[in-house]
Formats: structure tokens, sequence, C-alpha cells
């Protein structure tokens, strides 16, 4: 049975570094963000940040679709996007069963000071993954974000990657 990774994390916490990681091992790696950029260019630079979700909606369904069909394929599969809603989660999850999936979710906690930190280098660069996040901004990813509850039964990364593909490995068998 194909595994469906749903990396759940904010801005900064290390998804996409995650998701490039698992597809050098052998995963499907799906971005929302990377083909949003493609799409409309730089968030808060080339279109205003309030537009952002108009952009992203049909990006998300697209993404969608495509993994349901790489699951389908029997292609393991990472989605790198924050699902930072237990609604969104649920709904992934469920898409990766009906589609013959094993969903895991990996959860990439990391606080404040931490994210500030990242994000601060990120705006420096202008590749898909470096929006422009200010602190105001930051405090309101935190305030929309739903932690996993304890019922997700939701991996935690802990910033050791050979123990993720172990724990991703054991959920395949177990």
């Amino acid at each position: 049975m194909p595994l469906a990774v749903l990396l759940v994390g904010l801005t900064g916490s290390g998804k996409t570094t995650v998701a490039k990681a698992l597809a050098d091992h052998g995963y499907i790696r799906l971005s929302v963000d990377e083909e949003v950029h493609r799409l409309h260019g730089r968030y808060g630079v080339d279109y205003p940040e309030h537009t952002y979700f108009e952009r992203e909606r049909p990006v998300v369904e697209a993404t969608r679709e495509r993994f349901i069909k790489e699951i389908e394929a029997g292609h393991d599969v990472v989605l790198d996007h924050g699902l930072w809603r237990r609604s969104e989660r649920d709904a992934w999850r469920q898409a990766a069963s009906e589609a013959g999936g094993h969903p895991l979710v990996v959860y990439l906690p990391a606080d404040r000071e931490e994210l500030l930190r990242r994000l601060t280098e990120r705006n420096q660069r202008e590749d898909a993954n470096a929006l422009t996040v200010t602190p105001e901004a930051l405090d309101d990813f935190f305030a929309r974000f739903d932690p996993p509850a304890e019922d997700e039964k939701a991996i935690g990364y802990t910033g050791d990657l050979d123990e993720l593909v172990a724990a991703l490995s054991s959920a395949r068998s177990g």
C-alpha cells in the first residue's frame, strides 16, 4: 500500500526540506507553493498577499487530483503543503485512503523565534519557497494554525531524517 505523507507545519518549519529529502528516497513530491509561484510569481512581491488564497485554490485542487492519481498508481507521495487546519488534514487523509493509500501525518513543530530567524534568511531569496513573511503575518499564521491532535497520530519530526524514514518504513509494515 503506498504511503501518503502529509506534512504539517507553519511557513518556515522545514516542510520543503523534508519533502525534498523524501523525494530522494523515491517519494513523489507535490508542492502547492512551487506551483503557485510558477503560475503567479512571489507572494507579497509579484501579487498582493491578500490574493494568495484565490490563486492557491485551483492549484490545491489540481494537486489533489495528481495526489490521488499517484497513489492509485501505487506511488508513495509526500505533500509539501502546510495543512494548518484539522479539516484540511482530514480531507487529504480521506482522499489518500479512498485512493488506496496509507495516510501519515508528519508534524514539523517550530517556535516563533526559530521561524522568524529562518524566514529572515528566506526573505532574502527569490525562489518559489521564499515567501516574504513579516512578524505580524507570522503571528496571524500561528493564530490560524491547529497543531495535530493526539488522535491524528502524527509523527513528530525531530530534525533527524533517518529517524523519520525509519518511522515511515515501520508504519508501512505495521
